[in-house]
This record gives structure tokens, sequence and C-alpha cells, in this order.
């Protein structure tokens, strides 16, 4: 963990501030533990074994968690969607506050965000636990869920925009009192991944709102499921940046510290955040390659347009890399790969940021494929994609967040870390367990396996698959032990008695560039052409496609409940 000093800290949060910030990481990490629960039932399927009817009890009273799907919605609603945005608002309130060294400008604004996201999550429960709302996280019509699930969303995503609300106006009135001053670029990196977050997520409110909620609701016979497609993966796939940008802010803007040396380039790490945002939500037709109501030409541009948004990923790993690299030979490394044995591997937080980036290598590469339209109508719909798709979200983002928790769980609670070698075991392990898992995961989908299917108890199964399918299991349980360990490191180091002794804390690990950040171009901290850029790209990339479907929309597919 992050070294205990004498040294006073930079800049103190508050203990109302800690507070706020700790529930934020208690939600998080309550629905990522009951969440992942269902991650190994999914895996054992797979192999064959249904242990649904073993756990029937633990649900007795909401009719048992007996459905594949059941368990499979509730996986990916709570780890996706749930643990993800309560872990980046309270680590983005953190990065607010101590950036910009001040208070948030209104916290009763961030906390009426918050309250209402926990609000939205026993809301959108409800018919989770009651086998009502079936519908996967993606949530398709014509699948048609209990309206209590989408109002639940709907107020877990409003409550976010809130507390980006909340952001927004404390950077504002920094700015208005420092404006000359470069925006500390963790500060930068947060909230700009709120204003993407807040851009991207206006499909999935024009989807829901404008579609979804009065379906439900029966004030319309049927729904365009093509037309809901498009505006889901308007968000969808940006929702993988608004998970992946905090943890680009802690490789960036913290990582570098924490490894004993500085960051290569400000410049370079500004520049990358605001690629992000101007390149990660036109690209949402590449999720729809094989959806006939999409012409081939805007399936096309998406396609280009998501090979581009992996340059700022380049551009991540090349400055992250060389931060570390930095490190290292002040630490004494030599040689050309040699510097990576004088990383500090013993700290629990650096060990699972730096595993988060080497796994994060892997997804990029098949990200690449996906994004490929040949070759995606071959891996379309197979288990190649969420073997993907856990190598981003489940590895470099998820590992990065046990990282940040293993300093950021002291610092707010004032109580050292519990058994620090143990947080370095958990890592190591859910990394090995991901190894077996996504690496079967998608061979197995390369054979042609479908997604979204208990393979274990079809009769259809070619007996080749069985082999990839038992490493499924495999790596899916290696991967739980491994994530069970870092809630157990996290929950005793918040609840124990055991205290740091006067004088002794764990600081919020801001790194220092080795160039001056003042020294940074201004237009790299000007947030207007880049937004102006934006929109623009945005409206060419999806403006014709989406009048042209929603002046073409087609409401007449009735409702089917899973």
């Amino acid at each position: 963990m992050v070294t205990e000093t004498t040294t006073a800290p930079v800049y103190e949060l508050t203990k109302s501030d800690k507070r706020f910030i700790g529930w934020h990481i208690f939600f998080a990490v309550v629905a990522l533990t009951i969440g992942s629960l269902f991650g190994p039932l999914q895996a054992l399927q797979h192999a064959g074994v249904d242990w649904y009817p073993n756990i029937d009890f633990l649900f007795i009273e909401i009719n048992g968690v007996n459905s594949y799907y059941q368990g499979l919605t509730l996986h990916g609603v709570l780890n996706a969607l749930i643990w993800t945005t309560f872990f980046i608002t309270g680590f983005s309130t953190l990065a607010v506050i101590r950036g910009l060294k001040r208070q948030l400008a209104i916290p009763v604004l961030n906390r009426i965000g918050f309250w209402m996201m926990v609000v939205g999550l026993v809301v959108a429960a409800i018919p989770l636990l009651g086998n009502q709302a079936s519908v996967l996280y993606t949530f398709y019509p014509p699948m048609e869920a209990d309206s209590l699930f989408y109002i639940g969303l709907v107020l877990v995503v409003v409550g976010s925009w809130i507390e980006g609300w909340g952001f927004y106006i404390t950077l504002y009135r920094w700015r208005k009192e420092n404006p000359d001053t470069r925006t500390p670029l963790i500060t930068l990196a947060v909230v700009l991944n709120m204003v993407m977050w807040q851009i991207a997520t206006l499909g999935i409110a024009a989807e829901v709102l404008g579609l979804i909620l009065p379906w439900s609701f029966g004030w319309v016979s049927g729904i365009d499921p093509q037309l809901s497609r498009t505006f889901f993966w308007f968000t969808g796939h940006p929702l993988v940046y608004f998970w992946l940008l905090p943890a680009y802010a802690s490789w960036y803007g913290m990582l570098p510290k924490q490894a004993g040396g500085k960051l290569f380039s400000d410049s370079l790490a500004r520049l990358a955040f605001w690629l992000f945002l101007l390149l990660s939500v036109p690209l949402g037709f590449h999720h729809q390659f094989v959806d006939p109501g999409v012409p081939a030409g805007w399936k096309y541009i998406h396609s280009i347009l998501t090979f581009g948004v992996g340059f700022p990923s380049l551009l991540t790993l090349f400055t992250v890399v060389a931060s570390l690299e930095y490190a290292a030979r002040r630490r004494g490394g030599k040689g050309l790969f040699g510097w990576i044995r004088k990383l500090p591997w013993g700290d629990g937080s650096v060990t699972a940021q730096l595993l988060a980036g080497i796994l994060f290598l892997f997804g990029g590469i098949g990200g690449i494929a996906n994004a490929s339209y040949n070759v995606n109508l071959v891996l379309h719909n197979t288990t190649w994609v969420p073997g993907h798709f856990h190598l981003t979200v489940a590895s470099a983002v998820t590992l990065s967040f046990f990282g940040i928790s293993y300093w950021m769980v002291p610092h707010i609670t004032g109580k050292p870390l519990w058994r620090p070698k143990l947080a370095v075991a958990s890592s190591w392990i859910y990394f090995a367990g991901m190894l077996i898992f996504s690496n079967a995961m998608h061979t197995v989908g390369l054979l042609g396996a479908p997604r979204r299917t208990p393979l274990g108890l079809a009769p259809y199964v070619p007996s080749e698959w069985n082999g990839h399918l038992f490493r499924v299991a495999v790596g899916g349980a290696i991967m739980w032990v491994g994530l069970m360990l870092f809630v157990v490191v996290v929950a005793v180091t918040a609840f124990q008695r055991k205290r740091f002794a006067p004088g002794e804390f764990v600081d919020v690990p801001v790194a220092e560039s080795i160039e001056d950040p003042q020294k940074t171009p201004v237009w790299l901290d000007r947030w207007k052409p880049w937004l102006v850029a934006t929109f623009v790209l945005i409206i060419l990339a999806y403006g014709p496609q989406l009048i042209d479907q929603i002046f073409g929309i087609e409401s007449t597919s009735p409702g089917i409940i899973p």
C-alpha cells in the first residue's frame, strides 16, 4: 500500500467528504459482491453444472433466483452498471476535491444525486430479484421488464448526472478564480469523463423515456426494436469509456507517484482524454453490423471511427509505460526490460493496476477484431464478445478499482490496510483466473459458441467445445476467489478498530509531471472547441440515420416477457 508518512498531507479532506465518498464505495462493493455471486454460476452452467436450485433458499421470499437469464441479468446490472457507477462517482468526488484543493461548490447537490442513485438501485432491485426483469443489462425490446426496472435505471443515471453537475459548478468556480492556471490533470480527467457520460447517456435517455416507458406502461401497443437498439448503442459503447477513463486517470495521475516516479508527459495525457471525449460516442453502429435496418455505409463509417478511438489508447499505453519506466530506473532498474522488476510489485495498489494494464492490452487487440466488419460477422453474438468484454470492464476497470481502493479506503477511514500481502495475492489470483476464463471464451467463440446461452445444458454442444467450457468454469471460479479476497481486505480495513498512529496517514498519491503543467498548450485546457467538435462529429455520424429511423418508426412489436 501507499507508504505512511509523518509529513503533513497536501490537502486534507473533511470528515464529511470522506464519509460521503465512503458511502459511494460501500454501495459499489456491496453491488460487486452480490453481482459476482452469479458470475461463477454462469461459468459453471457452461460446464454443465446447474447450481441455481442449490441457492434457491437464499431468495425464497421472492420466488428464488433460479434462471440462467435472471442470474445473468443480476450479474450484468450489478457488476457492469451499479458497481462501476457508484465507484466512479465516489472516486471522482475525491479527485475533484483533492485536485482543486477546495470543497464541492454545492455539496447538497451531490448528495441529492447520490441518494437518488441509491433509491434507483432499490427500485430496480425489486423486479430483478422477483424475476420480473430478466432482460439482461442491454434490455433489448421486444423483451419486456416490469416498469420499476426502467424507472430504477432512470433514477441511477439522473442521479449520476446531478453529481456531475456538482463537479462542473465546482470546476467553473475554480476556473473563475484561477483563469491562467492549468486544471489539475486528475480533476480534468474525471470531469471530462462525466461530461462524456452525460452526452453518451442522451441515447439511453431517449430510448427509455421516449420508447420503453410508454410501452411498458401500456400507453402504446408496440415498440420499434431497431430504433431502440440504435439509441441503446449510442450509449452502450461510450459506456466502456465511462468505465475506463477513471482507471486512466489513476494510471496517468497517480500510478507514477505510487511507482516512485513522475508522469512522462502532461500534454500527452490531456490530449488522450480530449480525444476520448471526441471519439468515444460516434461509433455505436459497429455493434449493429448484422442489423438489416442500418445501411452498410453507416456501419463502415462507425467501423473507421472505432479504429480511430484506438489512437488515444495507444497514447495511454506509451505515456503510462514511459512513466513507469522512468520510475523503475530511478529505483535502480537496468536493461531493456529488466527495469520492470524494480517496480513496487509488493504494493497491492500498484500490482493491481499493472495487471489491469496487461489484461487491457489483450482486450484492446480483441476490440480491433470486433470493429472489423468481416471479422465481426464471424464473432458477432459468440462467446468471443463477453471474453473481450471481461478483459475491459472486468479486468482493466475492476482490477484498477481494486488498486485505487487499496489506498483510498485507508485514506478515508484513517485505518491501515488489513493484510497488505493478501491485497497483492487477490490481484494475482484474479489475474490468473481472468487469463484462463477469457482465453477459453475467445477460443470457444471462434468455434461458434453463442453468447447468452447456458451452453453446458444445451443438447447441441459439440464435444470439441467441452474442454474450453470446462476452462470457462475453472477460470470463473478462480476469478471469484480473487474478487472475494478483495472484498474481505477492503471490508476488514474499513470496519476494523485499528487506526493509524498520530502523524501516520495514507495521502492521495497525486503524481507530478516531468514537464511543468503550466507549459502545457492552452488549447489542451479549453473546453469549448473540444465540445463543439464532439457535437459536430456526433451529428455527422448519427444525425441522418437517426432522422431516417425516427421518421420511419414502426412501433408494431408487442412486448415479450421472458
